[in-house]
């Protein structure tokens, strides 16, 4: 399909009046917005950048949310000249003071020039602006009052987006992303997918985040489908809002990490899909987290008598420091579970993971032993990707312990994963592991035998270090509930050997997690180490005394 290889701006020139995108609006309907109506606001946004004094190679901040106004501030600024740079709305954030801190450091990291707002955000944008110095932001209607379109979009600047990681180990880093690396990318999915302009898609996800942003909305308008797009809390409120759009509008791609799929199964019950159908969905995206086997299996136990085909659950790799994809399981083929070697590491209960499919074109894929040698098939190491499509560097890297990094040798990803038949699968981040036995223990393993167990994602965290020289693992639940701490002595105790074992309990919605989801165990690990809870450590047994305070040397 050709076209695949369009530039980032080639839709502004001759752009549908058919076809474009559909917004949920708040009575169960659609705002419609054709690409001729996108193209027009995309270039009326860019002369007022221009005339606001953005320059070439700007960076332009962008809180908004998803909506007419986020494609034109993000494309206008590309017309422009200048780097957007997406920054999550105060939605995301259940606490002002925590949206302010973390939206404060991501402010000072990219510096933008301008910043474009929603009306509902504008205000603490003001006050996150006026504390670091930055130019006054400006809502985004009254940005575009008045504007004529721009005649001519400006030279690609060399960065194309700033883009921020998950900040799951603490603060977020700006990646660099230039204009090749986004094409590229971008090509690499159309291809994966077999994307074309007849095939309608769907998502939910926030654009904020990569896989919403470059894995859905910038693929869908450079490509030109229709696109039906709904907020993260549109598809809260009513997932089978989310579902019934798929099946009227004959939906054949869309996307959201395991949870999505685990709310689903959550919220929705057979006999709510008794008039829906899903024979046209050829591509459900999979990835931001690792995929859960169960997950998969339910859901298509779900929808799959409706139609859905189970060769289009679609788990993939990927992250910001690629610009977004990786590796991708193929349309049809159908998803697996495999083992790493016997002799190596330890992961999910029967010790098999999901399979992430293979790597796009133009990427390679390795797995790395700690001495930096490549590892055979069902070794595991570390992922290290290189090939095109890798972002120029970081700006602003002060703050984190991701271990992830990129250099002239690739990315090095700090993920613990190994290789077999050519398909990557994906065990855990490297620093959240700890070895028992001679075997590594992850703890996305473990909250994913808890989740089985009957916990809820995002209720618990685990952590794994060493204390005082001792293994340690702490349970970290978010309004714990009866027979959970049990639940939680049996897994540890099990896959941890003589590790010591804490728990601690916080309030619903005190485990701390990214914008996305994930938990941010590293930053929670030094909490406690640091002694910044309230709550104190208990063991894990039930029952036995309390233990000191939970603080490392």
């Amino acid at each position: 399909m050709g076209d695949q290889d369009r530039g980032l701006l080639d839709w502004l020139d001759q752009p549908s009046t058919e076809r474009g995108l559909y917004y949920a609006d708040s009575a169960d309907g659609w705002d419609f917005r054709s690409y001729r109506d996108l193209a027009t606001l995309v270039l009326r946004t860019a002369a007022a950048l221009r005339a606001k004094g953005v320059g070439q190679g700007d960076v332009v901040g962008l809180v908004l949310r998803s909506s007419p106004g986020f494609v034109a501030g993000f494309f206008g600024a590309l017309a422009a000249g200048a780097t957007p740079c997406s920054i999550p709305p105060p939605f995301a954030f259940q606490r002002a003071d925590e949206y302010e801190k973390h939206a404060g450091h991501l402010f000072r990291t990219a510096a933008p020039r301008y910043t474009i707002c929603d009306d509902e955000s504008l205000e603490q944008i003001r006050k996150i602006a006026c504390g670091l110095g930055l130019e006054e932001p400006v809502a985004f209607d009254e940005l575009v009052a008045g504007a004529e379109p721009l005649e001519r979009p400006m030279p690609l600047p060399e960065t194309a987006l700033i883009q921020f990681t998950s900040g799951s180990s603490g603060f977020s880093r700006g990646v660099l992303i230039s204009a090749d690396a986004l094409r590229t990318n971008l090509a690499g999915m159309g291809q994966w997918l077999g994307c074309a302009p007849q095939y309608p898609a769907i998502s939910w996800l926030p654009v904020h985040h990569d896989m919403g942003l470059v894995g859905f909305l910038l693929n869908v308008v450079v490509t030109g489908f229709d696109g039906w797009m709904m907020q993260p809390d549109d598809f809260i409120r009513s997932p089978l809002r989310y579902l019934r759009c798929i099946s009227d509008q004959g939906a054949v791609m869309t996307a959201m990490p395991n949870f999505g799929l685990a709310y689903i199964l959550r919220r929705v019950r057979p006999a709510d899909l008794r008039e829906l159908r899903f024979d046209s969905v050829r591509c459900v995206i999979i990835g931001a987290e690792r995929v859960d086997r169960q997950v998969l299996e339910d859901f298509h136990a779900l929808l799959g008598p409706h139609g859905l085909d189970r060769g289009a659950l679609l788990p993939a790799y990927g992250s910001a420091e690629a610009t977004l994809a990786v590796t991708g399981l193929a349309p049809g083929e159908g998803w697996s579970a495999q083992a790493p070697d016997a002799s190596d590491a330890a992961s999910l209960a029967g010790a098999a993971v999901v399979g992430c499919g293979r790597p796009l074109e133009g990427r390679t894929v390795r797995i790395l032993s700690e001495e930096g040698e490549e590892l055979p098939d069902g070794r595991v190491g570390e992922i290290v990707v290189t090939g095109v499509s890798i972002a120029s560097g970081y700006i602003g890297a002060t703050g984190s312990a991701s271990g992830t990094s990129v250099d002239d040798g690739g990315l090095a990803t700090g993920d613990a994963g190994f290789m077999r038949d050519g398909q990557l699968f994906v065990i855990g981040r490297l620093g959240d592991g700890l070895k028992v036995n001679g075997k590594m223990v992850f703890a996305e393993s473990l909250e994913a035998l808890l989740h089985h167990r009957g916990i809820p994602e995002r209720r618990v965290a685990v952590l794994l270090g060493v204390r005082d020289g001792v293994p340690t693992g702490v349970a970290v639940f978010g309004g714990a509930r009866p027979g959970w701490r049990e639940i939680a002595h049996e897994v540890l105790s099990e896959w941890l050997g003589d590790a010591v074992l804490h728990m601690v309990e916080l309030p619903r919605g005190g485990v701390s997690v990214t914008s996305s989801g994930k938990p941010r165990r590293r930053v929670i690990w030094k909490a406690l180490c640091a002694g910044e809870f309230d709550a104190t450590t208990q063991p894990l047994t039930a029952g036995a005394q309390e233990n000191a305070p939970f603080t490392a040397n």
